[in-house]
């Protein structure tokens, strides 16, 4: 029931605003923090389960070579676990760039596909554009207007008349058959 164009007045003023946006942001900033000591806390508990405290004091040779043997095989089994995910970040990555490309592109311009030639007779095209609704059949060689055999036959002897062409021209040439066209175009006067 507004008029377009005017705004309707907030309920609540300014200075409440600003305040509730101060709470706002200080709240997220708690949750940041929250977030943040939970992550580290989270380090220092897998590392404890993966890494538990070495008690190297007063161990043989024999032990400690082959607690090295253990931490290398670890070491391997992590650096391995390590190469699996960052390639397949990687690979992660690669997809999502490749598929921002294709949706630039189809925001952008759409270049048409060049067509290729279709022969449709007409009943067919207006079966497909109208599809049920088309009924009778569009002969389009009916309504053309039929030729007599005898407007053949006379066109035929018409054009027998004239001959050959390349005749015509070897009589014409040279100075006889430009005589000869002086004379029959100045003729009977």
């Amino acid at each position: 029931m507004n008029p377009k164009g005017v705004k309707p007045k907030s309920k609540i003023t300014a200075s409440r605003k600003l305040s509730l946006k101060m709470l706002l942001l200080t709240r997220a900033c708690e949750d940041l923090e929250r977030e943040r000591q939970e992550r580290e806390e989270e380090k220092v508990r897998y590392i404890g389960d993966k890494l538990p405290p070495l008690q190297l004091s007063g161990l043989p040779l024999d032990e400690l070579q082959s607690l090295c043997k253990q931490l290398h095989s670890k070491i391997d089994v992590v650096d391995e676990e390590r190469y699996d995910c960052e390639s397949r970040v990687n690979k992660h990555n690669k997809d999502i760039h490749e598929l921002k490309l294709k949706v630039m592109d189809l925001g952008g311009k759409f270049k048409k596909p060049a067509l290729r030639k279709v022969r449709v007779s007409a009943d067919e095209m207006m079966r497909a554009l109208l599809g049920s609704k088309h009924k009778g059949s569009m002969d389009l060689r009916a309504n053309l207007k039929s030729v007599k055999k005898e407007d053949v036959k006379t066109d035929k002897v018409l054009t027998g008349e004239v001959g050959d062409w390349r005749k015509n021209v070897e009589a014409m040439s040279g100075m006889e058959g430009r005589k000869k066209m002086f004379d029959t175009a100045g003729g009977p006067q």
